[in-house]
């Protein structure tokens, strides 16, 4: 005679076992996370498909001026709506310093987006366009903007080996003061010292409309811990006589679905 009950637990048990092969497989199918931080530059890859990536960092700036900030943390989140089309939100909790006064404070919440235009193909890299929007009153009062400002760029990277890659982007942002745009660039060259270990060094650099240029190097180093979690430390200073500022930045980044 069939025992049923034994034949249900059996089904039910092979179910089980193919999902969970399914599931193993799907996640050993993506690729290794790929953030934005830590550098300036902007990827143009994008999360896959309904998973979440948060990439958190802190980071302490300080300027020839006596200045200092203490971003504790950054916060970027990222949705996969599809898999060429990512949904942005960023926050920052800043102290600021100066010889006078210390302040903390949220500053304007940044929504966006980013989307993957082309994939690379032989000298064409892949191109991906992001676009943001500062919220004017979501900030702490001293923090708050006059404008709703926008930003965005286009983002570019090359392939040039196993181990090598070159990225750049160019765009354009508003302070949320005045009309005038602030223009932008960065270089970045990435290497692979390992599967896990990688390597950045880069220039990038602001060029207001009717102000001064600045112009920053860095570098630094990503620790990939698994196929989902990344740790991240970078440094950088102006190369720019007037200025003289430098950073110090720590971060960690990671996705699920």
């Amino acid at each position: 005679m069939i025992n049923f009950t034994k034949t249900k637990r059996m089904y039910k048990l092979c179910t089980l076992l193919c999902l969970l092969s399914c599931n193993i497989s799907m996640a050993q199918q993506l690729e290794p996370i790929t953030a934005d931080r830590p550098d300036q530059t902007e990827s143009p890859f994008t999360v896959p498909k309904r998973y979440i990536q948060a990439e958190i960092g802190c980071s302490y700036e300080n300027t020839r001026s006596h200045s200092s900030s203490i971003l504790i943390p950054t916060t970027l989140i990222k949705y996969g709506l599809t898999n060429r089309l990512e949904l942005r939100l960023i926050t920052e909790l800043e102290q600021a310093k100066d010889v006078s006064k210390t302040y903390t404070g949220i500053n304007p919440v940044k929504i966006g987006f980013k989307t993957t235009l082309i994939d690379e193909k032989g000298w064409i890299p892949t191109i991906a366009f992001l676009g943001h929007l500062y919220l004017a009153p979501v900030a702490s009062k001293q923090k708050q903007l006059d404008f709703y400002a926008p930003a965005f760029r286009l983002s570019f990277e090359h392939t040039l080996s196993s181990k090598i890659s070159l990225g750049y982007n160019i765009g354009a942002e508003w302070d949320g003061f005045t009309a005038d745009p602030v223009f932008l660039y960065t270089l970045t060259t990435g290497y692979a010292i390992s599967e896990k270990l990688g390597s950045f060094i880069e220039l990038y650099g602001f060029m207001p409309q009717h102000d001064i240029s600045d112009h920053h190097i860095d570098g630094g180093l990503t620790y990939l811990l698994n196929n989902n979690m990344m740790l991240d430390v970078s440094g950088g200073a102006s190369i720019d006589s007037h200025s003289h500022s430098y950073f110090l930045s720590l971060g960690f980044s990671f996705r699920f679905k």
